[in-house]
């Protein structure tokens, strides 16, 4: 991503990306980088499709990171995150890749992801990847 790069996406009507790879993170600068803060993102609808059965997943995903000198622009990360619907990825690897993505796009100091996935066989999946990785504290309070 080029971080120089303006906002586009916020107050347009630009349509919906159907893959990730097509979609757009924007990033805004962080007007207190000298100040460490949390940014806590809820996404209670997620989904993207099981790899072997093709049938969806669905998930509250939960972004939360400490931004450096970029901020995630909320309106591309909304289109980045729709544009998962039709991707076929195996939870774990979903929320991993989305750390990774993310923490591409806007190069926090700490970012943690982490994905509360519905029931499937009557077994819930939860997953969490964070930045750097093993950083034992949970900004979620769970």
């Amino acid at each position: 991503m080029d971080q120089t790069a303006p906002v586009t996406l916020l107050g347009s009507h630009a349509p919906l990306p159907t893959d990730p790879k097509d979609a757009r993170l924007e990033c805004f600068p962080n007007r207190t980088p000298d100040r460490p803060y949390w940014v806590h993102l809820d996404y209670p609808e997620f989904s993207s499709l099981c790899p072997v059965t093709g049938q969806p997943d669905t998930c509250r995903l939960r972004i939360c990171y400490v931004p450096y000198r970029l901020c995630l622009e909320t309106k591309s990360l909304k289109y980045y995150l729709a544009s998962w619907r039709n991707t076929a990825a195996f939870n774990e690897d979903v929320v991993n890749r989305l750390l990774d993505e993310l923490s591409q796009a806007c190069a926090p100091a700490r970012m943690i992801v982490r994905g509360d996935f519905s029931a499937r066989g009557g077994i819930r999946l939860t997953a969490q990847a964070s930045l750097p990785p093993g950083m034992v504290e949970n900004p979620f309070g769970l």
